[in-house]
């Protein structure tokens, strides 16, 4: 199997060397010549080119596309159009329609479609959706999520689709179905129209309800996920690579009971290895990804949500109920 990369640049070197250490990467394509010369040192032999077109039309299996988001919807598409399964990084595309557009071509075409959704392949998280799944903390009624720090500050996205692609995409797998009602709101205080700190809200069919906060203007570091059920909360401290159960509940009645807490998984690993090793096993047993087209474009649907209509710079807010598609 031959799979070529397009963009080596900051994330891109990542999908180079894994590629290259898994024995399948043919070539990588990137109009800066410092990252091609990377590559090149990290991975000899393989094909260098300095555009997108010329790997397109090198007849390899597969493609990953790590360039900037706005170009992922042209690419991808002709990569789709030439017949090869694709790997591209988060968020597949800036605009929900345009990741309906791929996500459709890609099932006329019977052709894989991966969505980088990196924290899919978290051992962790994996855990908690099997635990979920199984009814071990019976019925779900709300997940919380939260990845907050200090900087560093971008200029051209929002916080949102900055940080917290991962945490949507990672709230519809646990939900196990598409929210009906979208709810976000942000504000900006460094840069007009470009949220720093940003407040999701969704409804899902079932009754369950989710929450993401995303701040870049934080005091502290947080990367926590709680799931609310009726036979207490499981917690996901990634920092730590841990689930805790804690058995807690409150009755009809209002009364407390507290059985304590147990840690019930705990352990690091290489998310990306193991979604690179994904994305190769689904490409050749032809089967769906974790992460796939419609995870994607559910994914941007969402972040679609967060619209500008301040009435002054210095405070954007917007927010948009959608319906599930």
């Amino acid at each position: 199997m031959k799979v070529g990369v397009i963009g080596a640049g900051h994330w891109g070197k990542n999908l180079v060397r894994n590629f290259a250490e898994l024995g399948v990467l043919a070539g990588v394509a990137d109009p800066v010549d410092e990252n091609r010369s990377h590559a090149s040192q990290q991975a000899p032999g393989i094909d260098i080119f300095d555009n997108d077109t010329e790997l397109l039309a090198a007849g390899y299996d597969a493609v990953a596309i790590a360039t900037p988001a706005a170009t992922h919807f042209g690419i991808a598409r002709r990569a789709l159009e030439a017949g090869m399964d694709i790997l591209v990084e988060k968020p597949v595309t800036l605009d929900s329609a345009e990741a309906l557009a791929l996500h459709q071509l890609a099932e006329r075409g019977d052709r894989i479609l991966m969505v980088g959704h990196l924290l899919l392949y978290q051992p962790a998280v994996n855990f908690m959706g099997d635990f979920l799944r199984a009814g071990k903390l019976g019925q779900v009624y709300t997940l919380h999520q939260r990845r907050s720090k200090l900087g560093r500050i971008r200029r051209d996205e929002n916080v949102m689709w900055s940080f917290g692609v991962h945490d949507v995409a990672v709230l519809l797998v646990l939900a196990g179905e598409s929210p009906d009602q979208i709810e976000a709101w942000g504000h900006a205080a460094i840069t007009p129209g470009v949220e720093d700190d940003t407040y999701l809200h969704l409804g899902f069919p079932s009754g369950v309800k989710a929450t993401l906060h995303n701040s870049w203007l934080w005091p502290r570091m947080e990367r926590e996920l709680i799931v609310g059920g009726e036979k207490g909360m499981l917690v996901f401290d990634e920092a730590g690579s841990k689930v805790v159960m804690h058995h807690k509940v409150v009755d009809l009645e209002g009364n407390h009971h507290d059985r304590g807490e147990e840690i019930l998984f705990e352990g690091s690993a290489q998310p990306l290895r193991l979604e690179l090793e994904h994305f190769l096993e689904c490409c050749r047993e032809r089967k769906g990804p974790v992460s796939d087209g419609r995870n994607g474009f559910e994914t941007v649907r969402v972040l679609d949500c967060l619209l500008y209509t301040s009435p002054s710079p210095r405070d954007q807010r917007g927010s948009r109920m959608a319906s599930s598609a």
